[in-house]
């Protein structure tokens, strides 16, 4: 028994010691040049590997450094460096035969650098694309790249275009795995990364079929999480259209390598619309459906309901990539949205009411055709409200020299039964056309004037009362008397004055076409030796 068991303890020590030295007795590095010939010819792109060396415990080899080279076309500078490369092997194989059989692998910290072309291709389409090959004698391969499992930990990934002068958009610490990958099957994948620009991203999907002409063209299906992505410093906006915020996204999509068709929701927090407008203080809730055409940039926003709280409205539309700018050819509807829901996306929108005053109850409407560049976006809009009320705002005092030409009632309120106008809104200011308002204790004001990016006012109007009084009435104005008058100064301090060279062309106009004014002056003209014209 004693023999049996030192038997049993020698055969073990021979064992470990045959462990221990396998380090020594297989050199792992006599499998690089084989190792980065394959790779290079799987890829199609030139693969360097560092020192190799053979962690027997752990099954693995591992290089100290791993570099992919670029489509020359795009860059001379790698497409991949990472600072070390870990080979999970079938260790039996490497020991029985001498084979590497490679059953996963995790790069750690590389950078990666995804350039896209102007005419939509990546410099990553071509890798694993299939080329002829010339034929080569036969021979037995030691690599077996049935690879498992592939793992991408803590890297930098940087998304250009080529030859943009923008600078790239980088996601930090992403971390990517790929299970059971084969070039001829789907397989799943996932990947979290955090933008530099703050927020963060998450992937899940499955891919492949591989596509063995264009790796971009690809089949994928996705799910797509991400978290308080800051719109202007992400470079997805451009930062002189002055639209920011923080956009989250749940959304799922599925792509057949030219098309993706995309739906999901949006969430907008602090959302800015304008240059000098200020952050909601409400959220922004957006569900979309959309058709996006992978190589050309452009899409189709197939539908898009907005709500504001309360308030409904949908987005519709077409975008286009044109080399770093975004373009837009929109259109926004919305019906019956309550004002109260509306007022929060004042300060965004850079509106201003006057001073000291709010908006209090009533509906809008809007019919508008947004478009051009985002940077610089062109409205016009078709604008209906109802029923509201400007509280803080004397209309009747800021009238006060039309209010006693004409009569009209004062009051610490104006309500406004109906206002409707037509809107064109662009950069360089607001053109208002078409402006009518029903005050229920003025009458109707109309007119059309504009208001620029400083809130300058510069409108010419009309007031028909509903009631004459005041000094009109002395000259036997009734009730449809037409004032016509001024608005100026800034939307916070507006100004309003008659239009006394405007007044007094109206009344002449009367004079003249009143009968009786005209009998009675040819009378006095009879009187007075005054003949009539032959």
């Amino acid at each position: 028994m004693k023999k049996i068991l030192l038997g049993i303890g020698v055969l073990l020590l021979v064992l470990l010691l045959a462990v221990l030295s396998l380090p020594f007795l297989i050199n792992a590095n006599q499998f690089r040049p084989k190792l980065e010939t394959e790779l290079t010819a799987a890829l199609g792109r030139e693969v360097k590997v560092g020192d190799l060396k053979l962690d027997v415990f752990g099954g693995t080899v591992s290089a100290d450094e791993l570099t992919v080279a670029d489509d020359r076309n795009f860059s001379s500078t790698p497409f991949l460096h990472a600072r070390s490369l870990k080979l999970t092997v079938d260790l039996w194989a490497l020991i029985g035969s001498r084979k590497l059989n490679v059953l996963g692998l995790l790069i750690d910290q590389p950078e990666i650098a995804l350039i896209q072309s102007a005419k939509g291709d990546w410099n990553f389409s071509g890798i694993g694309a299939k080329k002829p090959a010339a034929p080569q004698p036969a021979e037995p391969s030691s690599l077996d790249l049935s690879v498992q499992l592939i793992k991408v930990g803590n890297a930098r990934l940087a998304l250009s275009q080529l030859g943009g002068p923008v600078k790239p958009r980088t996601l930090e610490s992403m971390d990517a795995e790929i299970r059971n990958f084969s070039p001829t099957a789907q397989f799943p994948f996932s990947m979290s990364a955090k933008l530099a620009s703050g927020g963060d991203i998450h992937l899940e999907g499955k891919a492949g079929p591989m596509n063995s002409a264009d790796a971009a063209a690809t089949p994928v299906e996705v799910t797509l999480k991400v978290n308080n992505l800051q719109l202007a410093a992400s470079g997805f906006v451009d930062k002189a259209s002055g639209i920011d915020g923080l956009l989250s996204v749940d959304g799922t999509g599925a792509s057949n390598g030219t098309e993706l068709r995309w739906k999901g929701s949006v969430h907008l927090d602090k959302l800015k619309l304008a240059k000098a407008g200020k952050p909601d203080t409400r959220p922004v809730e957006f569900d979309f459906a959309l058709i996006h055409n992978v190589r050309t940039h452009t899409g189709v926003l197939d539908s898009g309901d907005i709500h504001i709280g309360n308030a409904p409205a949908h987005l519709t539309g077409t975008y286009a990539q044109q080399g770093e700018a975004m373009t837009a050819h929109m259109h926004l509807a919305g019906s019956g949205m309550p004002v109260s829901e509306l007022l929060s996306l004042l300060p965004p929108l850079d509106i201003q009411l006057p001073s000291g005053s709010s908006l209090q109850g009533g509906t809008v409407a809007i019919d508008a055709i947004v478009e051009g560049p985002v940077a610089a976006l062109v409205a016009d809009a078709s604008l209906n409200v109802s029923n509201t009320k400007l509280t803080g705002f004397d209309l009747g005092s800021k009238l006060s020299t039309i209010e006693k030409l004409a009569g009209i009632r004062s009051g610490p309120d104006t309500v406004i039964q109906t206002l409707s106008a037509k809107a064109h809104a662009a950069p360089e200011g607001d053109t208002i056309q078409d402006l009518k308002l029903v005050l229920p204790a003025i009458g109707e004001l109309s007119g059309a004037g504009t208001v620029s990016p400083g809130h300058v006012l510069d409108f010419k109007m009309r007031a028909t009362v509903h009631s004459a009084g005041g000094l009109v009435s002395l000259l036997g104005q009734g009730n449809g008397m037409t004032v016509p008058f001024f608005i100026q100064g800034t939307s916070e301090n507006p100004s309003f004055r008659p239009d006394m060279k405007g007044i007094a062309s109206e009344q002449v106009k009367r004079l003249e076409s009143n009968d009786a004014v005209k009998n009675a002056v040819g009378a006095l003209g009879g009187l007075f030796g005054g003949g009539k014209k032959q």
